[in-house]
């Protein structure tokens, strides 16, 4: 069958088409995005602002076009951190249904992790073992860990890329007090987890998903997107390490010219840098591979599991 997911994320509102039944892999047909970034769209009280809100609106309308277009049966829609944790939150969900007639499902940020572990591990298999999940979001950082297709523990921290540049980082680039500030912050955020996730023993595979890391890894050396998702994609604590006082120093103009990384994101990109530098360091972490499914994936496989069963 031919579903369409509508991904409400917290820089990007995604509307994917893919073909997919029960046993097989699902297939993009069709994508339909616009980099909204509704983390940073935001007033001092944390509502999500009215322009915000309308190109939400007009990008629900147009993907609910795409669908009748591309013969989608069944649409899969959610929201994230973003619309989650804003105050007006609710209000935004109610606009959106009054006029798309779309009804967006809050994911919970232990929701995020689940899901995409579990597209994570589909990806990977069993032979993986203990497998650790790493995601970095606009809004959030998810991190999930297991041995089977539910994790033993799933994890969201206020870690995003989008949300830390918007209130940690206002240069450009960044005063090294604030690099240093936020550094603290985050290690301090993660640290909490470590005791958590270390019990269940030391992972077999860790991996990373999102478009942060699939970028960090993109400029120290990993293969293009343009080589497609089967080419094997790894990034290193060592040469992240490396690059982390490299992008504090550049400004979003100078990062852009970097292998991999697009003008939408390349603000973003040295907070995200120093999320991932942290949760490697602390989780002891010499490598992980980059996974090329994630939260999307994981919502579709879940329905089609429910096909099934």
């Amino acid at each position: 069958m031919r579903l369409g997911v509508l991904d409400v994320g917290s820089n990007t509102v995604h509307f994917l088409v893919v073909d997919a039944h029960p046993g097989a892999a699902p297939l993009p047909a069709y994508s339909h995005k616009i980099d909204l970034r509704l983390a940073e769209l935001l007033d001092p009280d944390g509502a999500i602002r009215e322009d915000g809100i309308r190109q939400l609106v007009d990008m629900v309308t147009s993907s609910m076009r795409v669908a009748e277009d591309k013969g989608v049966e069944e649409v899969l829609p959610f929201a994230t951190s973003a619309v989650r944790e804003a105050v007006n939150g609710e209000a935004v969900l109610k606009r959106v249904q009054d006029e798309t007639g779309v009804e967006l499902r809050v994911l919970s940020g232990g929701d995020e992790a689940r899901l995409t572990f579990l597209a994570a591990r589909r990806w990977y298999g069993w032979s993986s073992g203990r497998l650790l999940l790493l995601d970095i979001g606009g809004g959030s950082l998810e991190i999930a860990c297991g041995l089977d297709e539910e994790p033993d523990t799933a994890v969201s921290l206020p870690l995003g890329a989008g949300r830390l540049t918007a209130g940690w980082l206002p240069g450009d680039p960044p005063e090294p007090d604030r690099v240093r500030e936020l550094r603290k912050h985050v290690r301090a955020e993660i640290a909490r987890t470590v005791a958590e996730v270390s019990r269940l023993g030391p992972p077999d595979h860790v991996v990373g998903t999102s478009k942060t890391f699939k970028q960090l890894a993109r400029i120290t050396g990993a293969a293009r997107e343009s080589e497609g998702p089967l080419v094997p994609r790894r990034l290193t604590r060592g040469a992240l390490e490396d690059w982390v006082p490299r992008l504090a120093a550049m400004s979003a103009e100078q990062r852009v010219l970097l292998p991999g990384v697009s003008a939408g994101r390349a603000r973003q990109l040295l907070a995200g840098a120093l999320v991932a530098e942290a949760a490697l360091d602390l989780y002891r972490v010499d490598e992980l591979d980059i996974c090329p499914w994630a939260l999307r994936e994981g919502v579709i496989l879940r329905r089609l599991d429910r096909m099934s069963s």
